[in-house]
């Protein structure tokens, strides 16, 4: 089948595009309004885009009324220009998912999910203290498309757990971390662990020798 996305309804566009976009990986941001007041949310329209500067990208709708209304954790970053992005893996992601219930602004997403912060080092948003690693941002820029907003983070700092770095790179140790991603579907997610294979990359000149 073949679709001209200007003609179909953007509830369509959303469907074939998280199809085929996945997976994804899961943003589980916390932001901080201005009183101090702390939210969590995921998101799954999220990845990094460039690493000199280090810049993240993260999609947010409005909220699904007729005005253009900002989620929580958009309003929050444009008005402290700080967020943190927790990584999601397979023992946070129920508490991840209580996180993206549309629960009243005055309800605290983090206690209902039973969750408990830490300082971060850079910015004063906290991180998740349940998460193995997070990404901490300052807002690079935030673009309104239609009703969705683009934030550009740059990342400042990054904290990770001792035991899921190998100091020789440093590398993650990704396939100890055991990241989630998002699939389409509702509550459709994929895990990653036992689900890594190596290609290696091969040089010009073992290509020019046959090895393909």
């Amino acid at each position: 089948m073949q679709f001209d996305l200007e003609q179909v309804a953007a509830s369509v566009t959303y469907k074939l595009l998280i199809g085929l976009v996945a997976p994804r990986p899961i943003a589980l941001v916390t932001s901080m309004n201005e009183d101090g007041s702390l939210n969590a949310a995921p998101f799954s329209s999220y990845n990094y885009l460039c690493t000199d500067p280090p810049i993240i990208g993260m999609g947010v709708t409005n909220r699904p009324q007729e005005h253009f209304v900002p989620k929580d954790t958009a309003r929050n970053i444009r008005r402290t220009g700080e967020f943190v992005v927790n990584v999601v893996t397979e023992d946070l992601a129920q508490q991840m998912n209580i996180c993206a219930t549309d629960f009243p602004a005055e309800i605290n997403e983090l206690e209902m999910a039973g969750l408990t912060t830490a300082p971060s080092q850079s910015v004063k948003v906290p991180r998740i203290a349940q998460a193995h690693a997070a990404l901490e941002c300052r807002e690079f820029t935030t673009m309104e498309i239609g009703r969705s907003r683009i934030i550009l983070g740059r990342v400042v700092a990054i904290y990770i757990e001792d035991q899921y770095v190998d100091p020789a790179g440093p590398y993650v140790k990704a396939e100890e971390l055991h990241a989630i991603g998002r699939m389409n579907g509702l509550g459709a997610y994929v895990k990653t662990r036992d689900a890594f294979m190596t290609i290696p990359r091969i040089s010009y000149a073992e290509w020019k020798d046959g090895k393909r």
